[in-house]
């Protein structure tokens, strides 16, 4: 009879009531709409590295070092990684015995009146044990193998979600620099427009004063300067604030953190003709999700073992006196071991909603799964599109920019000869600097869209050669 007990113990110790793990197929297209044709994806995709370098500028390049070590977001972020990885610890501890000793030392006065007293029992006594226990549930439903699967899974979930916050906090980095150095590059632009519009003013005064302009003239040119000035200040004082974003993005006080002014331009990289479907399993939200699939999926295990008994097998072995004297001695010897059983016969439907928690729970995860990975997608196609379309605007402002110049220096060739008047002068110099202000501001859009797209493929693209 025991060999066959052990037979059946030992087939159940394998049973799990966890499904099968199938994670929803997800429908993928052949290609972008903004790109040449890609692969179908494949496990074991290369690492993002250090994307950001692409943009050619050593002061970025030191900034993105700095949020690993100093960024508080991303320090909660670890701390919850290792908030997990402890539960899963705690967890894991089931699948091995539990041991302790147990010591007792007490001294005892019984009633009078206890019931079946001996007539010969002392009134105090003491009593003395040492005992040494163990304990281990028998898995026979997998109910610990599959909480210590679903633990494993949220805890690779985590290292997943660090991840995605730090990728999140290096192309917010980058997009405030992006913001930072446009800003640069536009009071540059203004300082020298309102030094421009300054020799203006004073030559629409000096024509004034000598009977050749009119006052309408030299109100206009004072106008068209007070103007450009207005933006300058507009301009530095969002400098300021894109500069207190990132000292916060690198972990440092506002008051404390500055950026030496710069008008050098970021490059901006190529995207490869092809994007390969095989860098959207880089993005952390999507390897997150499916971790949490996998997790729920063993919740399912575990709500399902509830419905079986619990059997543990336990024993201990020890010594127990009536006092300390001679404790440690072959006839104060004790041992105990068998099994145990717990098994719920009504709980008012706690287990069956259990069930259904961790059913739905299952249907959630795997609603995320999809949502991210249709996110994603269309990230992706948003940046092939930004930037294929920003590419032929760039294009045309240039162009808009060139002629914008010609007319400007034009008009006030013509307005120094007497041929026009003022407006004229202040219609070319307003179509000029504000055609030259948009080619700043497309190339800062340029650079953001770069950015989107580096992060909506997990962080930039690499050869798999």
């Amino acid at each position: 009879m025991r060999p066959i007990l052990l037979a059946a113990a030992a087939a159940l110790g394998g049973c799990s009531f966890a499904p099968p793990y199938r994670p929803p197929t997800v429908a993928t297209p052949a290609a972008y709409k903004e790109a040449g044709a890609w692969t179908p994806a494949a496990p074991g995709a290369i690492a993002a590295g250090e994307w950001w370098r692409g943009y050619g500028d050593e002061t970025l390049n030191l900034l993105e070092a700095r949020i690993a070590s100093a960024n508080p977001g991303l320090a909660v972020a670890l701390a919850r990684y290792d908030q997990a990885q402890a539960d899963l610890v705690r967890i894991g501890a089931g699948r091995v015995p539990s041991a302790g000793i147990d010591v007792d030392v007490s001294r005892n006065r019984q009633s009078d009146n206890r019931p079946l007293r001996g007539q010969n029992q002392p009134d105090i006594y003491s009593a003395d044990t040492i005992e040494v226990g163990a304990g281990f549930e028998l898995d026979l439903w997998g109910r610990v193998r599959n909480a210590v699967a679903a633990r494993r899974a949220e805890t690779e979930a985590s290292a997943d979600d660090v991840a995605g916050v730090r990728l999140s906090l290096q192309s917010r980095l980058a997009a405030a620099y992006v913001t930072l150095r446009g800003l640069d590059q536009r009071i540059a632009l203004l300082t020298a427009t309102v030094d421009a519009y300054d020799k203006a003013d004073a030559m629409t005064k000096r024509r004034f004063a000598a009977g050749i302009a009119s006052g309408l003239d030299v109100s206009r040119a004072g106008a068209q300067r007070a103007e450009a000035q207005a933006r300058l200040f507009d301009a530095r004082a969002g400098r300021a604030l894109a500069e207190h974003a990132i000292a916060s993005l690198v972990g440092t006080p506002a008051p404390d953190f500055s950026v030496t002014p710069s008008v050098a331009s970021l490059e901006l990289p190529p995207v490869p003709a092809g994007v390969p479907a095989a860098l959207l399993e880089r993005r952390p939200d999507i390897a997150a999700a499916e971790r949490r699939m996998a997790a729920a999926n063993a919740e399912i295990g575990v709500a399902k073992a509830a419905f079986f008994p619990a059997i543990t097998l336990g024993g201990g072995v020890g010594f127990q006196n009536t006092g300390m004297d001679g404790l440690l001695s072959a006839p104060n010897l004790i041992w105990s071991v068998g099994p145990g059983a717990v098994f719920n016969l009504f709980d008012g439907g706690r287990r069956r909603g259990g069930l259904a928690l961790a059913r739905a729970r299952w249907r959630e995860a795997t609603a995320r799964y999809r949502a991210a990975v249709l996110q994603a997608f269309e990230e992706v196609e948003n940046g092939l599109a930004l930037l294929h379309h920003l590419d032929g605007e760039a294009l045309a402002q240039d162009d808009a920019v060139r002629q914008a110049t010609q007319t400007e220096a034009l008009s006030m060739n013509r307005y120094v000869k007497g041929a026009v008047d003022y407006l004229d002068v202040v219609t070319a110099q307003t179509t000029a600097l504000r055609t030259r202000l948009d080619a700043l501001d497309l190339q800062t859009r340029r650079l953001k869209a770069s950015i989107q797209l580096n992060a909506a493929l997990g962080g930039g693209w690499h050869d798999a050669g």
